[in-house]
């Protein structure tokens, strides 16, 4: 067993790997104010950003979900790392020499299926495909990307290789670069067989598949020669790092360009991504060997940070609010049938959902090669909307030359109207429909109008029939008609949650337990800005148990003075280490919150007021409480008397000093 790294070591990898670089391979963030960032959250499902990264403490935090932590808690939560994988992972990155209690300056290499051992397998098979590329053996290969007009420094750019027809080319490779047969299982790069195990990829090119970061997890292979008995396409088995429903090929790549201009064009092979990216549409990328699918508009949704409530608005421009998601389909019954499943996405996005059919059929790489990198340029920039083109597929299954076609063809396209986001388009829509279909404008609206009122009628995301409404998908007079969403006021309100139990949120509209809960997160975040007056309070300064707890805890850290003196993550990793569980929770969500002051010449002032408010708040009790004793003693008792009068005006004095001091 691996000794534990060392405590200097793990400080080091997270003073290192910037938080915001980090989460950027997975969220695209925005500034929200003075050293503030949010995205959407990768952890959970939402539409509106509750996650927030301040780099200069090192955490994040989600205040829809809960999730939140330092960076390595986001790797190990984003990549299902454990906690010595994920410093192993950030080490690399960063450049950290890690050492381990038990000696030695490297963690022991016999670990079969652990993460970083099947990422480094992949990455040595990755390269050793790509140098048999260009040897004897790999002419076929070189064939057949000539045939479709790539060259060397296509395949090298995309990182493309050759696997060797023998049986255990990279196996020998493999073992001789220390890798042990589990792994090699593990990976998916061999496959077991009643003799032994042998190289699942066999006399194919091979494309290398990357996750977001770049790091690669699988591979797409293609088959080359007539005596080869398998499928045209084979890709990675399901592994631990492979799972083809979540993987976009492309997306190391694309994913820069899809966050800058708010599109992504799904395209239906690696061809076709090469060709896509060859002609300047950088944003292309492709499922691996399966449709289109919820997980995968997740990945999407949360690299073009699609938030905005008007999302999937079209601009007179020609641009979207909220950007665009681009579908290109052959044009025969199968990419009708991929148009109709990825339609059953539209509703997960705010993007405005599109659909690319190049005269003839041709996908873009074979576009590429008819018609040059322009054409397909020009097939994407002349998408159209999915919706139309999935309805115009249901109406040409009737015969619109009778009656009964043309009612059928308007029951078939009916509720897809009644689905369209913007509800003030669906007219328009009705009487384009109904031109298509041949049919009285007033018969097509009453059908959408009675599929509209009609829940177990309407069309729901995914493609199943029922209220668009539920799911979460938002309905009618939801978000996306720019309608007021139920819940909490803001972000900030939303109460902390987790794996343990965390202290109960005070109510958000309490002015009182408002100004405590942004006093702490001022000490947090600025400790250097904070009167030195903040460390004298006494363990009752705070009315609100979770703000008591997180005090007691900045106390037991050393208070303010102790914040100066280190680095802002120093500080409240110092308080972190000083609160309990149930209140660790608080102090995270505290330290990523946003302040309402947004310009930075003025956070100075601001959190001295908000800390000044909370010494007077205490003072105000302090003077409460010694009026009550002063009212309770016998004037007759003259020197307990005129000592608590005393106090009363000691504190009174001090409470005056400090007003004064806040307004000056």
């Amino acid at each position: 067993m691996a000794g534990l790294i060392r405590r200097e070591d793990v400080d080091q990898v997270r003073e290192r790997a910037r938080i915001d670089e980090i989460v950027s391979a997975h969220v695209t963030l925005k500034p929200a104010g003075v050293g503030a960032l949010v995205g959407l959250c990768p952890f959970h499902d939402e539409r509106s950003p509750s996650f927030n990264v301040r780099p200069s403490v090192g955490r994040y935090h989600c205040f829809g979900c809960g999730e939140g932590g330092d960076v390595i808690e986001f790797v190990m939560k984003m990549d299902g790392l454990s906690f010595t994988e994920a410093v192993e992972y950030l080490a690399g990155k960063t450049g950290v020499q890690l050492r381990y209690e038990e000696g030695g300056n490297a963690r022991p290499r016999e670990e079969p299926g652990k993460r970083q051992r099947l990422l480094e397998a992949n990455k040595v098979a990755a390269e050793f495909y790509a140098e048999q590329l260009m040897g004897p053996d790999a002419a076929a290969a070189r064939t057949f990307l000539a045939e479709r007009s790539f060259d060397r420094s296509d395949a090298e750019h995309f990182g493309v290789g050759f696997a060797p027809k023998g049986w255990d080319a990279l196996q020998r490779h493999l073992q001789g670069r220390g890798f042990t047969q589990a792994e090699l299982v593990a990976s998916g790069l061999m496959s077991q067989g009643q003799r032994g195990i042998y190289d699942r990829f066999r006399g194919r090119v091979m494309w290398p598949i990357r996750d977001v970061t770049g790091a690669v997890i699988g591979f797409g292979a293609r088959r080359l020669f007539e005596d080869d008995q398998g499928p045209k396409y084979l890709n990675t088995p399901e592994t631990s790092l492979y799972k083809k429903s979540h993987v976009l090929y492309g997306i190391d790549l694309a994913k820069r360009e899809i966050a800058k201009g708010k599109r992504v064009v799904v395209v239906e092979g690696y061809t076709d991504v090469m060709a896509a990216h060859l002609s300047g549409v950088t944003t292309a990328v492709a499922t691996c060997g399966t449709a289109f699918g919820a997980d995968h508009a997740k990945v999407v949704r949360r690299l073009l940070g699609d938030t905005t409530a008007g999302g999937g608005m079209q601009l007179t421009s020609g641009g979207t609010v909220g950007g665009e998601i681009i579908f290109t389909f052959d044009g025969d019954a199968a990419g009708q049938k991929a148009a109709e499943r990825a339609y059953g996405e539209d509703q997960r996005f705010f993007a405005q959902t599109y659909v690319a059919v190049a005269d003839g059929g041709m996908d873009p790489c074979d576009l590429r090669m008819a018609s040059g990198p322009e054409a397909v340029r020009a097939l994407v920039d002349g998408r159209k909307p999915l919706f139309a083109f999935v309805i115009q597929a249901k109406i040409k299954q009737f015969d619109l030359n009778t009656v009964e076609g043309r009612v059928s063809a308007v029951r078939a396209a009916a509720p897809e109207i009644a689905g369209i986001r913007d509800r003030s388009q669906q007219d328009g829509y009705t009487r384009e429909v109904a031109g298509w279909i041949g049919t009285e404008i007033d018969e097509m609206r009453r059908e959408v109008a009675r599929v509209a009122s009609t829940p177990s009628l309407r069309r729901a995301p995914g493609g199943q029939d029922g209220d668009r409404r539920s799911s979460g998908a938002p309905g009618a007079d939801g978000a996306r008609a720019g309608g007021t969403r139920p819940g909490p006021t803001g972000p900030d309100e939303r109460p902390a949650t987790g794996g343990v139990q965390q202290l109960p949120a005070p109510d958000p509209r309490d002015p009182v337990a408002r100004d405590e809960r942004l006093a702490l997160v001022a000490v947090l975040q600025y400790p250097q800005h904070v009167p030195a007056s903040f460390d004298a309070l006494g363990e009752d300064a705070f009315s609100v148990p979770a703000w008591r707890a997180v005090h007691a805890a900045i106390r037991a850290a050393g208070g303010a003075a102790a914040g100066r003196d280190v680095s802002a993550a120093q500080w409240v990793g110092a308080v972190l280490e000083q609160a309990s569980e149930t209140v660790a929770g608080v102090v995270t969500q505290l330290s990523v919150a946003s302040l309402p002051e947004d310009r930075e010449a003025a956070i100075a002032a601001f959190v001295e007021g908000v800390v000044n408010r909370v010494l007077d708040m205490g003072l105000m009790r302090r003077v409460a409480d010694a009026r009550s004793r002063l009212q309770r003693l016998d004037p007759s008792d003259a020197e307990t008397y005129q000592a608590a009068f005393a106090e009363l005006l000691a504190i009174e004095a001090e409470r005056r000093t400090l007003r004064e001091s806040t307004t000056a």
